[in-house]
C-alpha cells in the first residue's frame, strides 16, 4: 500500500467567505464531489506549511495571509491501493484567484453555511463541515 500525506485549506477572505474551487472533469475523474478546497499532495522531504503555500499558489496565486491553523485529519483509503492522509487547514487570504485551468475550471467564495448547502460538495469537505469543524 502506497501512503501519501494530502495538505488542503478553507481560504477565507476578508468578508469572512471561503474559497471553493471546482475541480477540473479532465483531470479528476472518478473524484467524489467535483467542489473542493485548495491544496494537494505534499513533496515528501519539505514542511507542511512550504507544501501549503506551494499549493495554493499554484491553484489560485493567491498569498497566505495567517499562519495556518490545522482543523482536521483523515484517512481516506482508495481502492486498496493508496492510504491518503488529509491535513486541513483555516487561513486567511486576500484577493481574487487566477486559476490554473488545467486543475480547477471555476471558483467560488462562499459563507460556512453556503458551503454546506452547495452542491456535488467534495466528501471530505462535506465531512468537515457537517463535524462543525471550521467553526
Amino acid at each position: 500500500m502506497i501512503l501519501q500525506v494530502g495538505v488542503k485549506a478553507f481560504l477565507k477572505n476578508k468578508e469572512g467567505k471561503y474559497l471553493l474551487l471546482k475541480r477540473s472533469s479532465d483531470k479528476y475523474k472518478g473524484t467524489k464531489g467535483s467542489w473542493d478546497i485548495v491544496g494537494g499532495r505534499i513533496d515528501p522531504g519539505t514542511k507542511l506549511k512550504e507544501n501549503l503555500i506551494r499549493e495554493i499558489g499554484e491553484e489560485t496565486q493567491l498569498p497566505l495571509l495567517s499562519e495556518p491553523r490545522l482543523i482536521h485529519a483523515q484517512d481516506i483509503i482508495l481502492d486498496g491501493e493508496r492510504h491518503v492522509v488529509r491535513l486541513t487547514y483555516a487561513a486567511n487570504t486576500d484577493g481574487e484567484p487566477i486559476l490554473d485551468i488545467s486543475e480547477n475550471v471555476e471558483y467560488k467564495w462562499l459563507t460556512a453555511q453556503e458551503m454546506k448547502e452547495q452542491e456535488d460538495l467534495d466528501v471530505y469537505v462535506e465531512e468537515i463541515l457537517s463535524k462543525g469543524m471550521l467553526e
